[in-house]
């Protein structure tokens, strides 16, 4: 019986360790994923705004807010631009 049960010990035991080191091997050596999820959002809502319906209507808004994002971030760099060219003149 105590054979038996130091077996079963060794056993759990030996379960336990790889378990540990196979855990600590792979936190150790974890890699980050990284994917260009931009050019993947941008494909997957151009496909959705052909789809039709209120999915492709939404994202046919969707896109039209980006892209009218981009181009309110380009007029403030510009705006900015103007601010400092005025400034060096004195104005």
């Amino acid at each position: 019986m105590a054979r038996k049960s130091l077996l079963y010990g060794a056993r759990i035991g030996v379960i336990t360790f790889v378990f540990a080191a196979g855990y600590l091997s792979g936190s150790m050596t974890q890699h980050t994923a990284n994917a260009g999820m931009s050019d993947l959002g941008g494909d997957l809502m151009k496909r959705a705004g052909e789809s039709g319906g209120a999915l492709g209507s939404a994202a046919q808004l969707g896109t039209t807010i980006s892209d009218m994002q981009k181009n309110i971030d380009g007029l403030q760099k510009n705006l900015e631009m103007i601010k400092k060219v005025k400034s060096m003149l004195g104005g």
